[in-house]
């Protein structure tokens, strides 16, 4: 007999649609929150009763809890270069804490909460791990956000008695990514990554992620994060994987970040002077530069979590952008 109902927010975003795939493929009985026609569509496709609410309504996450045994919090905003990040520190921040005041008064038992990795916070070069000292300073309006409603989510379940369970994925790879981090991957393929600077970027497949908040509703301890991330890599260390994947393109040139902080800021003058919001600018030049370290063993050794190979994740995510049409299949492997 399957167990209560549980429900995911944000469960047609690319981590939450995972999330969503892999509780129906359990036998789960999973609830999506659904703002829209097409949400609730894509939701019933999945597998999945939509409820119609939303985060920042409180009423309608209550109604859409009722009678479940566990909640995965996955909605959230992740934008750079905003002009008014307002509305996204709004979201990520009240929409977080909703979730958990809602799951209060439901009686949910356990909610499982997407954080991110960019909390961690740690210092320039170093390992970041759940236990890490945060710098002080943000490198984004994203990350700044997301740490925010993190602590705003720790105080709202002490306060509420809430069994909230923290996960924090690094950079999401894998099908069904094109936007964000995923468009590096993407203008390599196209040929259209001419320039880049020496860095580290972390990253952690899709449906291993999905396992993460699976086995974290399982086997997580409550108030204890766990970082979701499978490996580390250097500027050349991702470019010789992503030649690799398609050996017939030209790899971009490595810059000096000082020319690149010069070029960025043009652009970002530019599209400013426009009213657009700018591809590329200062603050997501500078959460690059920074680079991300992150230890995911936690994962492994308490939750049971294995991590697939960097070279696969980026295997199957050229082989899905070249079956979209986002990317010539000529150039792959």
């Amino acid at each position: 007999m399957p167990g209560p109902p549980v429900l995911v927010t944000g469960g047609t975003g690319i981590v939450g649609a995972a999330v969503v795939r892999h509780l129906v493929a359990d036998g789960r009985q999973v609830r999506g929150l659904a703002r829209s026609d097409q949400a609730a569509a894509a939701l019933v496709a999945a597998g999945a009763e939509p409820v119609r609410g939303d985060v920042l309504d409180g009423t309608s996450l209550e109604r859409a809890m009722q009678g479940c045994g566990a909640v995965y919090h996955v909605a959230g905003v992740n934008k750079f270069c905003l002009r008014d990040p307002s509305p996204m520190h709004h979201t990520n921040m009240a929409g977080s804490v909703n979730c958990v005041a809602a799951a209060a008064r439901a009686g949910v038992g356990r909610v499982v909460y997407t954080s991110s990795a960019v909390t961690i916070g740690e210092a320039t070069g170093a390992l970041g791990h759940e236990e890490s000292a945060h710098r002080g300073t943000f490198l984004s309006e994203y990350e700044r956000s997301k740490w925010d409603a993190e602590q705003a989510v720790r105080r709202e379940a002490a306060a509420l008695g809430v069994d909230v369970v923290y996960v924090n994925p690094s950079s999401v790879q894998g099908p069904g990514r094109t936007t964000g981090t995923g468009q590096v991957l993407v203008a390599f393929l196209r040929g259209r990554l001419r320039f880049w600077v020496e860095t580290t970027v972390s990253l952690v497949d899709v449906d291993d992620c999905a396992r993460g908040h699976l086995l974290a509703e399982a086997r997580g301890v409550a108030g204890r994060r766990y970082l979701l991330n499978a490996c580390s890599l250097d500027g050349d260390e991702l470019l010789a994987a992503m030649a690799a994947v398609a050996p017939g393109v030209r790899p971009p040139r490595l810059v000096p970040a000082a020319a690149l902080k010069v070029a960025v800021a043009g652009v970002e003058g530019v599209a400013r002077a426009r009213d657009r919001t700018p591809l590329v600018c200062r603050e997501s030049l500078r959460a690059l530069l920074h680079g991300h370290r992150y230890d995911g063993s936690r994962a492994e050794r308490e939750l049971g979590l294995r991590y697939r190979p960097a070279a696969e994740t980026l295997a199957r995510t050229a082989a899905w952008l070249a079956d979209e049409g986002l990317v010539p299949r000529s150039v792959l492997a």
